[in-house]
C-alpha cells in the first residue's frame, strides 16, 4: 500500500517592490513601448516614443531619489531571494545610468540635425541605399530603436545590482542584444554600420560564452552561484583552486569585455565608428558604467579574499589597455576611432581604482564613471554636428580650422578633449587624482606611476585635435556645422555642465560614491 507524504511547503521569496521600483518602471516602459510599435500608427510613433522614454526615465530616477533619501538602509538590502543587491553602490550606479540615458535618448530622438533622424526609417533597406530627402519624409524615423534603448537600460540597471552569477548573466543578454541591433540601424554607411553590428554580436556571443562557462565552473566550487557563497568558499574551502581561478579568469574575460578594457577592446574601435553616433554616446557612457560596476561588485564581494593571487594580473591588464588605447590612439585619423582608444586608455584606468581593494577605491571609482559618462556624452554629441555631404565628417581633416567656421563648437570640444586628457578644473582631472589616490593608499604606486605617463601619452592626440582646430586653415569645400536643436542642445549643455560642475565642485558627488559599501549577503 502506497501512502502519499505531504510535500514540503514552498517558500514565496520576499521582493521588495519598493526598493527595485526604479528598474520595473525601465522595462515596463520599455514593454509599452514594444506595443506602440504593434499598435500605433507610423505618424504617431516617434511624438509617443520619445514622450513615453523621457517619462519613463523621469520617473525612474524620481522614485530612485525617494527610496535613496528616505527609505534605503546604508547597509543595503538583498531581495528576489538575494538575487538582486539593492545598497550604496546600486543606487549611485542607476543614478549615473538614468542620467546618462537621459541625455542619450535626447541624442536618439534628435530630428534636426539628420533629416529624419540618424537611424535608418526601413530596417530591410538594403546596404549602399542612399536615401534622398523625399524618401526620408515618407518612411520616417525608425522608432524601434526606443524600446531597444529601454531594454538595453533596464538590463544594465539589472546587471549592476546582480548578487549571483545567473542574474548577472541574463541581465548581461537583456543589455547586449538590443544594443547589437541598435549598432546596424545607421542611415548612413549603411555597410559600415551592420558591419559593426555583426562584429559586436559575434565577439559579444564568445565573450558571453566566456562569461556563462567561467559561472559554471564557479558553481562547481561553490555549489551556488550567488556572490556571497562562492565569497565563503573562497575564504574557507578546501576544495581544489583550480576551479575557482579557471572560473574567475574566465568570468573576468566576460566582463572586462563589455567595459572594453585592452586586450578585450577589438570589437571597440570598429563599433564606435560603424553605429549610429547616438547609439555610439550611448554605449560609450552607459555600458562603461554598467560592465565597471560588474566588475567592482564581483572582485570586491565575491573575490576579495583572493585579491593576492589576482590583482597581479589585473595589473598587467591595466598597463595592456592604457598601453593600447594611448599608443593606438595617436596612429588614428578618424575622431570616433580616436575617442574609442581613448575609451580603452580610460578602461585601464578604471581598471586601477576597481583594483584597490579600499572603500576609496570603490567610491574614486563610481566618481570616475560618472565623470567620464557625461564627458564623452557630450563629446558625441559635438561630433554629429560636423557634417558634409555624406553625412558626418569624422575624419581629422575636415576638422582643420573649425574654430574659425565655428568658435562655439570648437570651444566646446576643446573643453571635453581637455577634461578627457584630464586637465585641471575638469571632472576628468579630479576622476583621475582619486583614482590614483585610492591606488597609492593601496600600495600600488608603480602601477600608478605607469598610468601617469600613459595620461601624459593619450594627452597628446587631445591636444592634436585642438591644434588642428585653432591653428589650421580650413578646407574652401570642408564640412559645415550643423545647427542642433533642442534635444541635441540640451544633452550637450548637460554633459558640458556636469564635467565643469565635478571639476570645481566635486565634494558632493564623491560623498554620495562613498555613501556607503556592497551588500554582502
Amino acid at each position: 500500500m502506497h501512502f502519499l507524504t505531504q510535500a514540503p511547503p514552498v517558500t514565496v521569496p520576499s521582493i521588495d517592490y519598493f526598493a527595485v521600483t526604479p528598474i520595473l518602471i525601465i522595462l515596463g516602459a520599455a514593454c509599452v513601448s514594444v506595443l506602440f510599435e504593434a499598435f500605433l500608427p507610423k505618424h504617431m510613433r516617434w511624438p509617443s516614443q520619445v514622450f513615453l522614454s523621457l517619462v519613463g526615465i523621469g520617473a525612474a530616477g524620481v522614485f530612485l531619489a525617494w527610496y535613496a533619501s528616505s527609505s534605503a538602509p546604508k547597509n543595503g538590502i538583498t531581495t528576489f531571494s538575494g538575487s538582486i543587491a539593492v545598497d550604496r553602490p546600486s543606487l549611485f550606479l542607476w543614478g549615473t545610468l538614468l542620467a546618462l540615458a537621459l541625455g542619450a535618448l535626447l541624442l536618439i530622438a534628435d530630428r534636426s540635425v539628420e533629416p529624419g533622424g540618424a537611424f535608418v526609417a526601413q530596417a530591410g533597406i538594403r546596404p549602399g541605399t542612399v536615401q534622398d530627402r523625399a524618401q526620408v519624409g515618407t518612411t520616417g524615423m525608425q522608432t524601434e530603436v526606443f524600446p531597444l534603448t529601454l531594454f538595453a537600460l533596464g538590463g544594465m540597471m539589472a546587471f549592476v545590482a546582480a548578487n549571483d552569477l545567473l542574474t548577472m548573466f541574463i541581465a548581461l543578454e537583456v543589455l547586449s542584444l538590443p544594443l547589437y541591433l541598435m549598432c546596424g540601424l545607421a542611415r548612413r554607411r549603411r555597410l559600415l554600420s551592420q558591419e559593426s553590428a555583426v562584429k559586436y554580436f559575434l565577439l559579444g556571443a564568445f565573450s558571453s560564452a566566456f562569461f556563462l562557462y567561467g559561472l559554471a565552473l564557479l558553481y562547481g566550487y561553490a555549489n551556488s552561484v550567488k556572490l556571497s557563497d562562492i565569497a565563503n568558499a573562497a575564504a574557507g574551502s578546501d576544495r581544489s583552486d583550480t576551479l575557482l581561478f579557471a572560473g574567475l579568469g574566465l568570468l573576468a574575460v566576460g566582463l572586462l569585455f563589455k567595459g572594453s578594457v585592452g586586450p578585450f577592446h577589438t570589437w571597440t574601435p570598429d563599433v564606435y565608428q560603424g553605429a549610429p553616433t547616438p547609439v555610439t554616446a550611448f554605449m560609450g557612457a552607459c555600458t562603461k558604467v554598467a560592465a565597471f560596476g560588474g566588475i567592482l561588485r564581483v572582485f570586491q564581494v565575491a573575490f576579495e579574499s583572493t585579491s593576492w593571487e589576482w590583482r597581479g594580473v589585473l595589473w598587467g591588464v591595466a598597463i595592456i589597455s592604457m598601453l593600447i588605447g594611448a599608443v593606438l590612439g595617436l596612429t588614428q585619423t578618424d575622431v570616433k576611432r580616436m575617442i574609442a582608444y581613448s575609451s580603452i586608455a580610460h578602461a585601464g584606468f578604471l581598471l586601477v581604482g576597481a583594483i584597490a581593494m579600499t572603500e576609496e577605491g570603490l567610491s574614486s571609482t563610481l566618481f570616475y564613471l560618472l565623470a567620464y559618462g557625461f564627458t564623452t556624452l557630450a563629446a558625441f554629441g559635438v561630433v554629429s554636428l560636423v557634417r558634409d555631404a555624406n553625412g558626418e565628417a569624422t575624419h581629422l581633416s575636415a576638422w582643420a580650422g573649425l574654430a574659425k567656421r565655428s568658435p562655439v563648437l570648437a570651444g566646446v570640444f576643446t573643453f571635453l578633449l581637455l577634461a578627457l586628457a584630464g586637465i585641471p578644473l575638469t571632472s576628468g582631472f579630479v576622476g583621475k587624482f582619486v583614482v590614483f589616490s585610492a591606488a597609492l593608499s593601496d600600495g600600488m604606486a608603480p602601477l600608478v606611476v605607469v598610468a601617469l605617463i600613459f595620461s601624459a601619452v593619450a594627452a597628446f592626440f587631445y591636444l592634436r585635435v585642438i591644434v588642428l582646430m585653432y591653428f589650421s586653415e580650413p578646407a574652401p569645400d570642408g564640412p559645415t556645422v550643423t545647427v542642433p536643436g533642442a534635444f541635441t542642445t540640451t544633452a550637450i549643455t548637460l554633459g558640458v555642465i556636469v564635467t565643469l560642475v565635478l571639476g570645481l565642485l566635486p565634494a558632493f558627488a564623491l560623498d554620495w560614491a562613498g555613501s556607503g559599501g556592497f551588500a554582502l549577503k
